[in-house]
C-alpha cells in the first residue's frame, strides 16, 4: 500500500460529510477589538510539534520525519512565511533511507516552555487574563453540539487540568477511541515491535503455508514504499524453493492468528474489511490507502491468490490457495515485516484507519495472553491503560476502532491519554502525538482550519450520526502546550458540529488566558 499523506478524508457510510472546509478566524473569534493574523511563530510552532513531544518543561525529540512527507507541507508552509533555518531532528524510526531536510525552528515555542535555546521572536503575546472558562464555556454551549457535550483542557507540562465541564461523564467517543487504542498498543508492545508475515514450508506434506502476522499495512502494490510488500516475500520464497528444486507446490493460507467474528458488529462497512491476520491493501478493491471504498468479502484468500500469482511470475506455480494451518515442524522459508509500531499507529490515526485500529486491538490482545478477538481486543486495551493508572470510570470499549457506538470514553481520560503520550516517562507513546492530524496540513483536518489555527491545531476527529469528537494538543497564545477533548452527542448537522468544535480549539489557541 502506497503510504499517503492523508489527503483523502475518511468518512463513515453513515454520515453524508460536505466538501466546504470550515474556516474559523482566530483573529474575529478570540480578540474581536484589535484586528490581528497569527503570527509565522505560530505556524512554526504547530510544524514543529509535530516533530517535538513537549511536557514538564523538558523538550524531548519525539516523532520521526516520515517518508510519506507528512511533515513536509508543516515545514514548507513555515519556510513559505519567510522563517528559514532550524533544526535537523534526525532520522525517522527506520522507515526510510532518506535523511530529512532541516526542520522550521520553534524558538519562541521552546523559549515558552522553558527550553534554554533560541533567540527568536522571544517576546510572548500578552496575557489577557481572561478566565478560560469565559472564552470556551459560550463556544461550547452552542445548539449545534446536540443535547449533551462535555470538555476538558489539560497543561501537558504540569498535568492541570485548566478547564472541565462534564469532563468524568462518558460519552461515545467514535474515532477519538483509536488515541486509547494507541496508548494501549504502545505500552503493550513498544514503539519499534514490527509485524511479520511468513511463508513457511512444511516437512511432509512440502505444503508452502503463506501465514498471517496481522499486518494490515501490508502490499501487493508494486510500488511499496515503506511497507512489507507480497510482491518481496513471493520473489524471497521462489528464490528459496528453486534452491530446494521446486518449482511447482501446494499453497495454502494461515489466519489462526486471530479468532472470534471477523465482520465488525456494525456488519459489512466500507470503512473496514473483515478483520483477518492475512489481507493485502486492506482488503481494497482500488487503489486507495484510506477512506471507505468497498472491500473483497475475504481478505486472506484474496491475498493468497495474489501471492500465488506473484509466485508464477518468479516460476513456481502453485495449487489454487485454501485455509490451513502452519505446524510446529515447518520451516519458514522467507518473511516480511512491517514497519515499526510507531509508524502504524502514526498512519492510523492520521488517516482515521479503522483496519489498523482494529488490527492494533487484537494485537494488544495478544500481547496480554488474550486470544485475538473483538471482545478480548477491547478488554485488553482497558486493563492496559488501567496498568498506566488512567482514569477509567465510566469507560467502557467495544472495538479499537470507535466504529461502536457502545463505545464510551471520558474526556478527562483523553486528556489524560494525551498528556502521558508527552511524558518523558513515556517515551514509545510519543507517536500519538506525532500521528495527530495537523489542522490545514495532514490526514481528517487537511482540509480545515485553513485560516485560522492551521499548524497550531494537532487533533483526532471523531465523527457518527449523531456524535462529533475532538481531541488534541494545541500551542496557546503563551506557549503552552494543551491537551483538550470535546464530545458531543445528539448533534443534528455533523457539518455545523464539527464547525462549533474547529471554532472552540481555534479559541484556545489564541487564548492568553489568566
Amino acid at each position: 500500500m502506497v503510504r499517503i499523506a492523508g489527503a483523502v478524508r475518511p468518512r463513515l457510510a453513515r454520515v453524508a460529510r460536505g466538501t466546504r472546509a470550515v474556516r474559523p478566524r482566530l483573529a474575529a473569534l478570540v480578540r474581536p477589538a484589535r484586528s490581528r493574523t497569527l503570527k509565522t511563530w505560530q505556524y512554526t510552532a504547530g510544524a514543529a510539534t509535530a516533530g517535538l513531544a513537549l511536557a514538564a518543561g523538558v523538550v524531548t525529540t519525539a516523532g520521526p520525519w516520515d517518508a510519506n512527507g507528512q511533515r513536509t507541507a508543516e515545514r514548507e508552509r513555515a519556510v513559505a512565511r519567510q522563517r528559514a533555518g532550524g533544526t535537523d531532528h534526525g532520522r525517522n524510526s527506520d522507515t526510510t533511507d532518506a535523511a530529512p531536510r532541516p526542520a522550521p525552528s520553534a524558538a519562541s515555542v521552546l523559549t515558552g516552555l522553558g527550553g534554554a535555546t533560541g533567540t527568536v521572536n522571544t517576546k510572548k503575546a500578552p496575557v489577557s487574563g481572561k478566565p478560560l472558562a469565559d472564552v470556551l464555556a459560550p463556544l461550547l454551549d452552542v445548539p449545534e453540539l446536540g443535547s449533551a457535550h462535555t470538555a476538558a483542557v489539560v497543561d501537558v507540562a504540569t498535568g492541570k487540568r485548566l478547564y472541565g465541564s462534564g469532563a468524568d461523564t462518558a460519552l461515545t467517543p467514535a474515532s477519538t477511541t483509536k488515541i486509547a487504542t494507541a496508548v494501549a498498543a504502545l505500552s503493550a508492545l513498544g514503539a519499534d515491535h514490527r509485524l511479520t508475515t511468513r511463508a513457511a514450508l512444511e516437512p511432509d506434506t512440502k505444503e508452502l503455508v503463506l501465514v498471517g502476522g496481522g499486518d494490515p499495512t501490508l502490499t501487493a502494490h508494486k510500488k511499496a514504499d515503506s511497507w512489507a510488500s507480497l510482491r518481496t516475500l513471493a520473489a524471497d520464497t521462489a528464490a528459496a524453493l528453486k534452491k530446494r528444486g521446486v518449482s511447482k507446490i501446494t499453497l495454502s493460507y494461515d489466519t489462526t492468528l486471530y479468532t472470534g467474528p471477523s465482520i465488525h458488529p456494525i456488519g459489512v462497512n466500507d470503512n473496514l474489511a473483515p478483520v483477518s491476520a492475512l489481507m493485502a491493501d486492506e482488503g481494497r478493491t482500488d487503489d486507495s490507502a484510506s477512506g471507505p471504498v468497498t472491500r473483497v468479502a475475504d481478505p486472506a484468500a484474496d491475498a493468497a491468490r495474489k501471492f500465488a500469482g506473484f509466485l508464477k511470475n518468479a516460476g513456481v506455480t502453485t495449487t489454487a490457495p485454501g485455509p490451513s494451518k502452519a505446524t510446529g515442524r515447518s520451516t519458514t522459508l522467507a518473511t516480511v515485516s512491517s514497519p515499526p509500531l510507531s509508524a502504524l499507529v502514526e498512519r492510523m490515526l492520521t488517516n482515521s484507519d479503522n483496519d489498523i485500529a482494529e488490527a492494533l486491538a487484537r494485537q494488544t490482545a495478544l500481547a496480554s495472553g488474550k486470544p485475538a478477538s473483538f471482545e478480548d481486543g477491547a478488554a485488553a486495551i482497558a486493563s492496559r491503560l488501567k496498568k498506566l493508572g488512567l482514569p477509567m470510570p465510566g469507560a467502557s470499549f467495544h472495538d479499537g476502532s470507535g466504529l461502536n457506538r457502545d463505545d464510551r470514553l471520558t474526556a478527562d481520560l483523553l486528556t489524560a491519554l494525551l498528556v502521558q503520550a508527552g511524558s518523558p516517562a513515556h517515551p514509545d507513546l510519543r507517536p500519538v502525538l506525532t500521528g495527530l492530524p495537523v489542522a490545514g496540513f495532514t490526514g481528517t483536518l487537511s482540509a480545515r482550519y485553513t485560516d485560522g489555527a492551521a499548524g497550531v491545531v494537532r487533533a483526532k476527529t471523531g465523527t457518527l450520526t449523531g456524535v462529533n469528537t475532538l481531541a488534541g494538543t494545541v500551542v496557546d497564545e503563551d506557549g503552552r502546550l494543551l491537551a483538550f477533548a470535546f464530545l458531543a452527542t445528539n448533534t443534528t448537522s455533523p457539518l455545523d458540529a464539527q464547525s462549533a468544535l474547529d471554532r472552540t480549539a481555534t479559541a484556545l489557541a489564541g487564548c492568553g488566558c489568566g
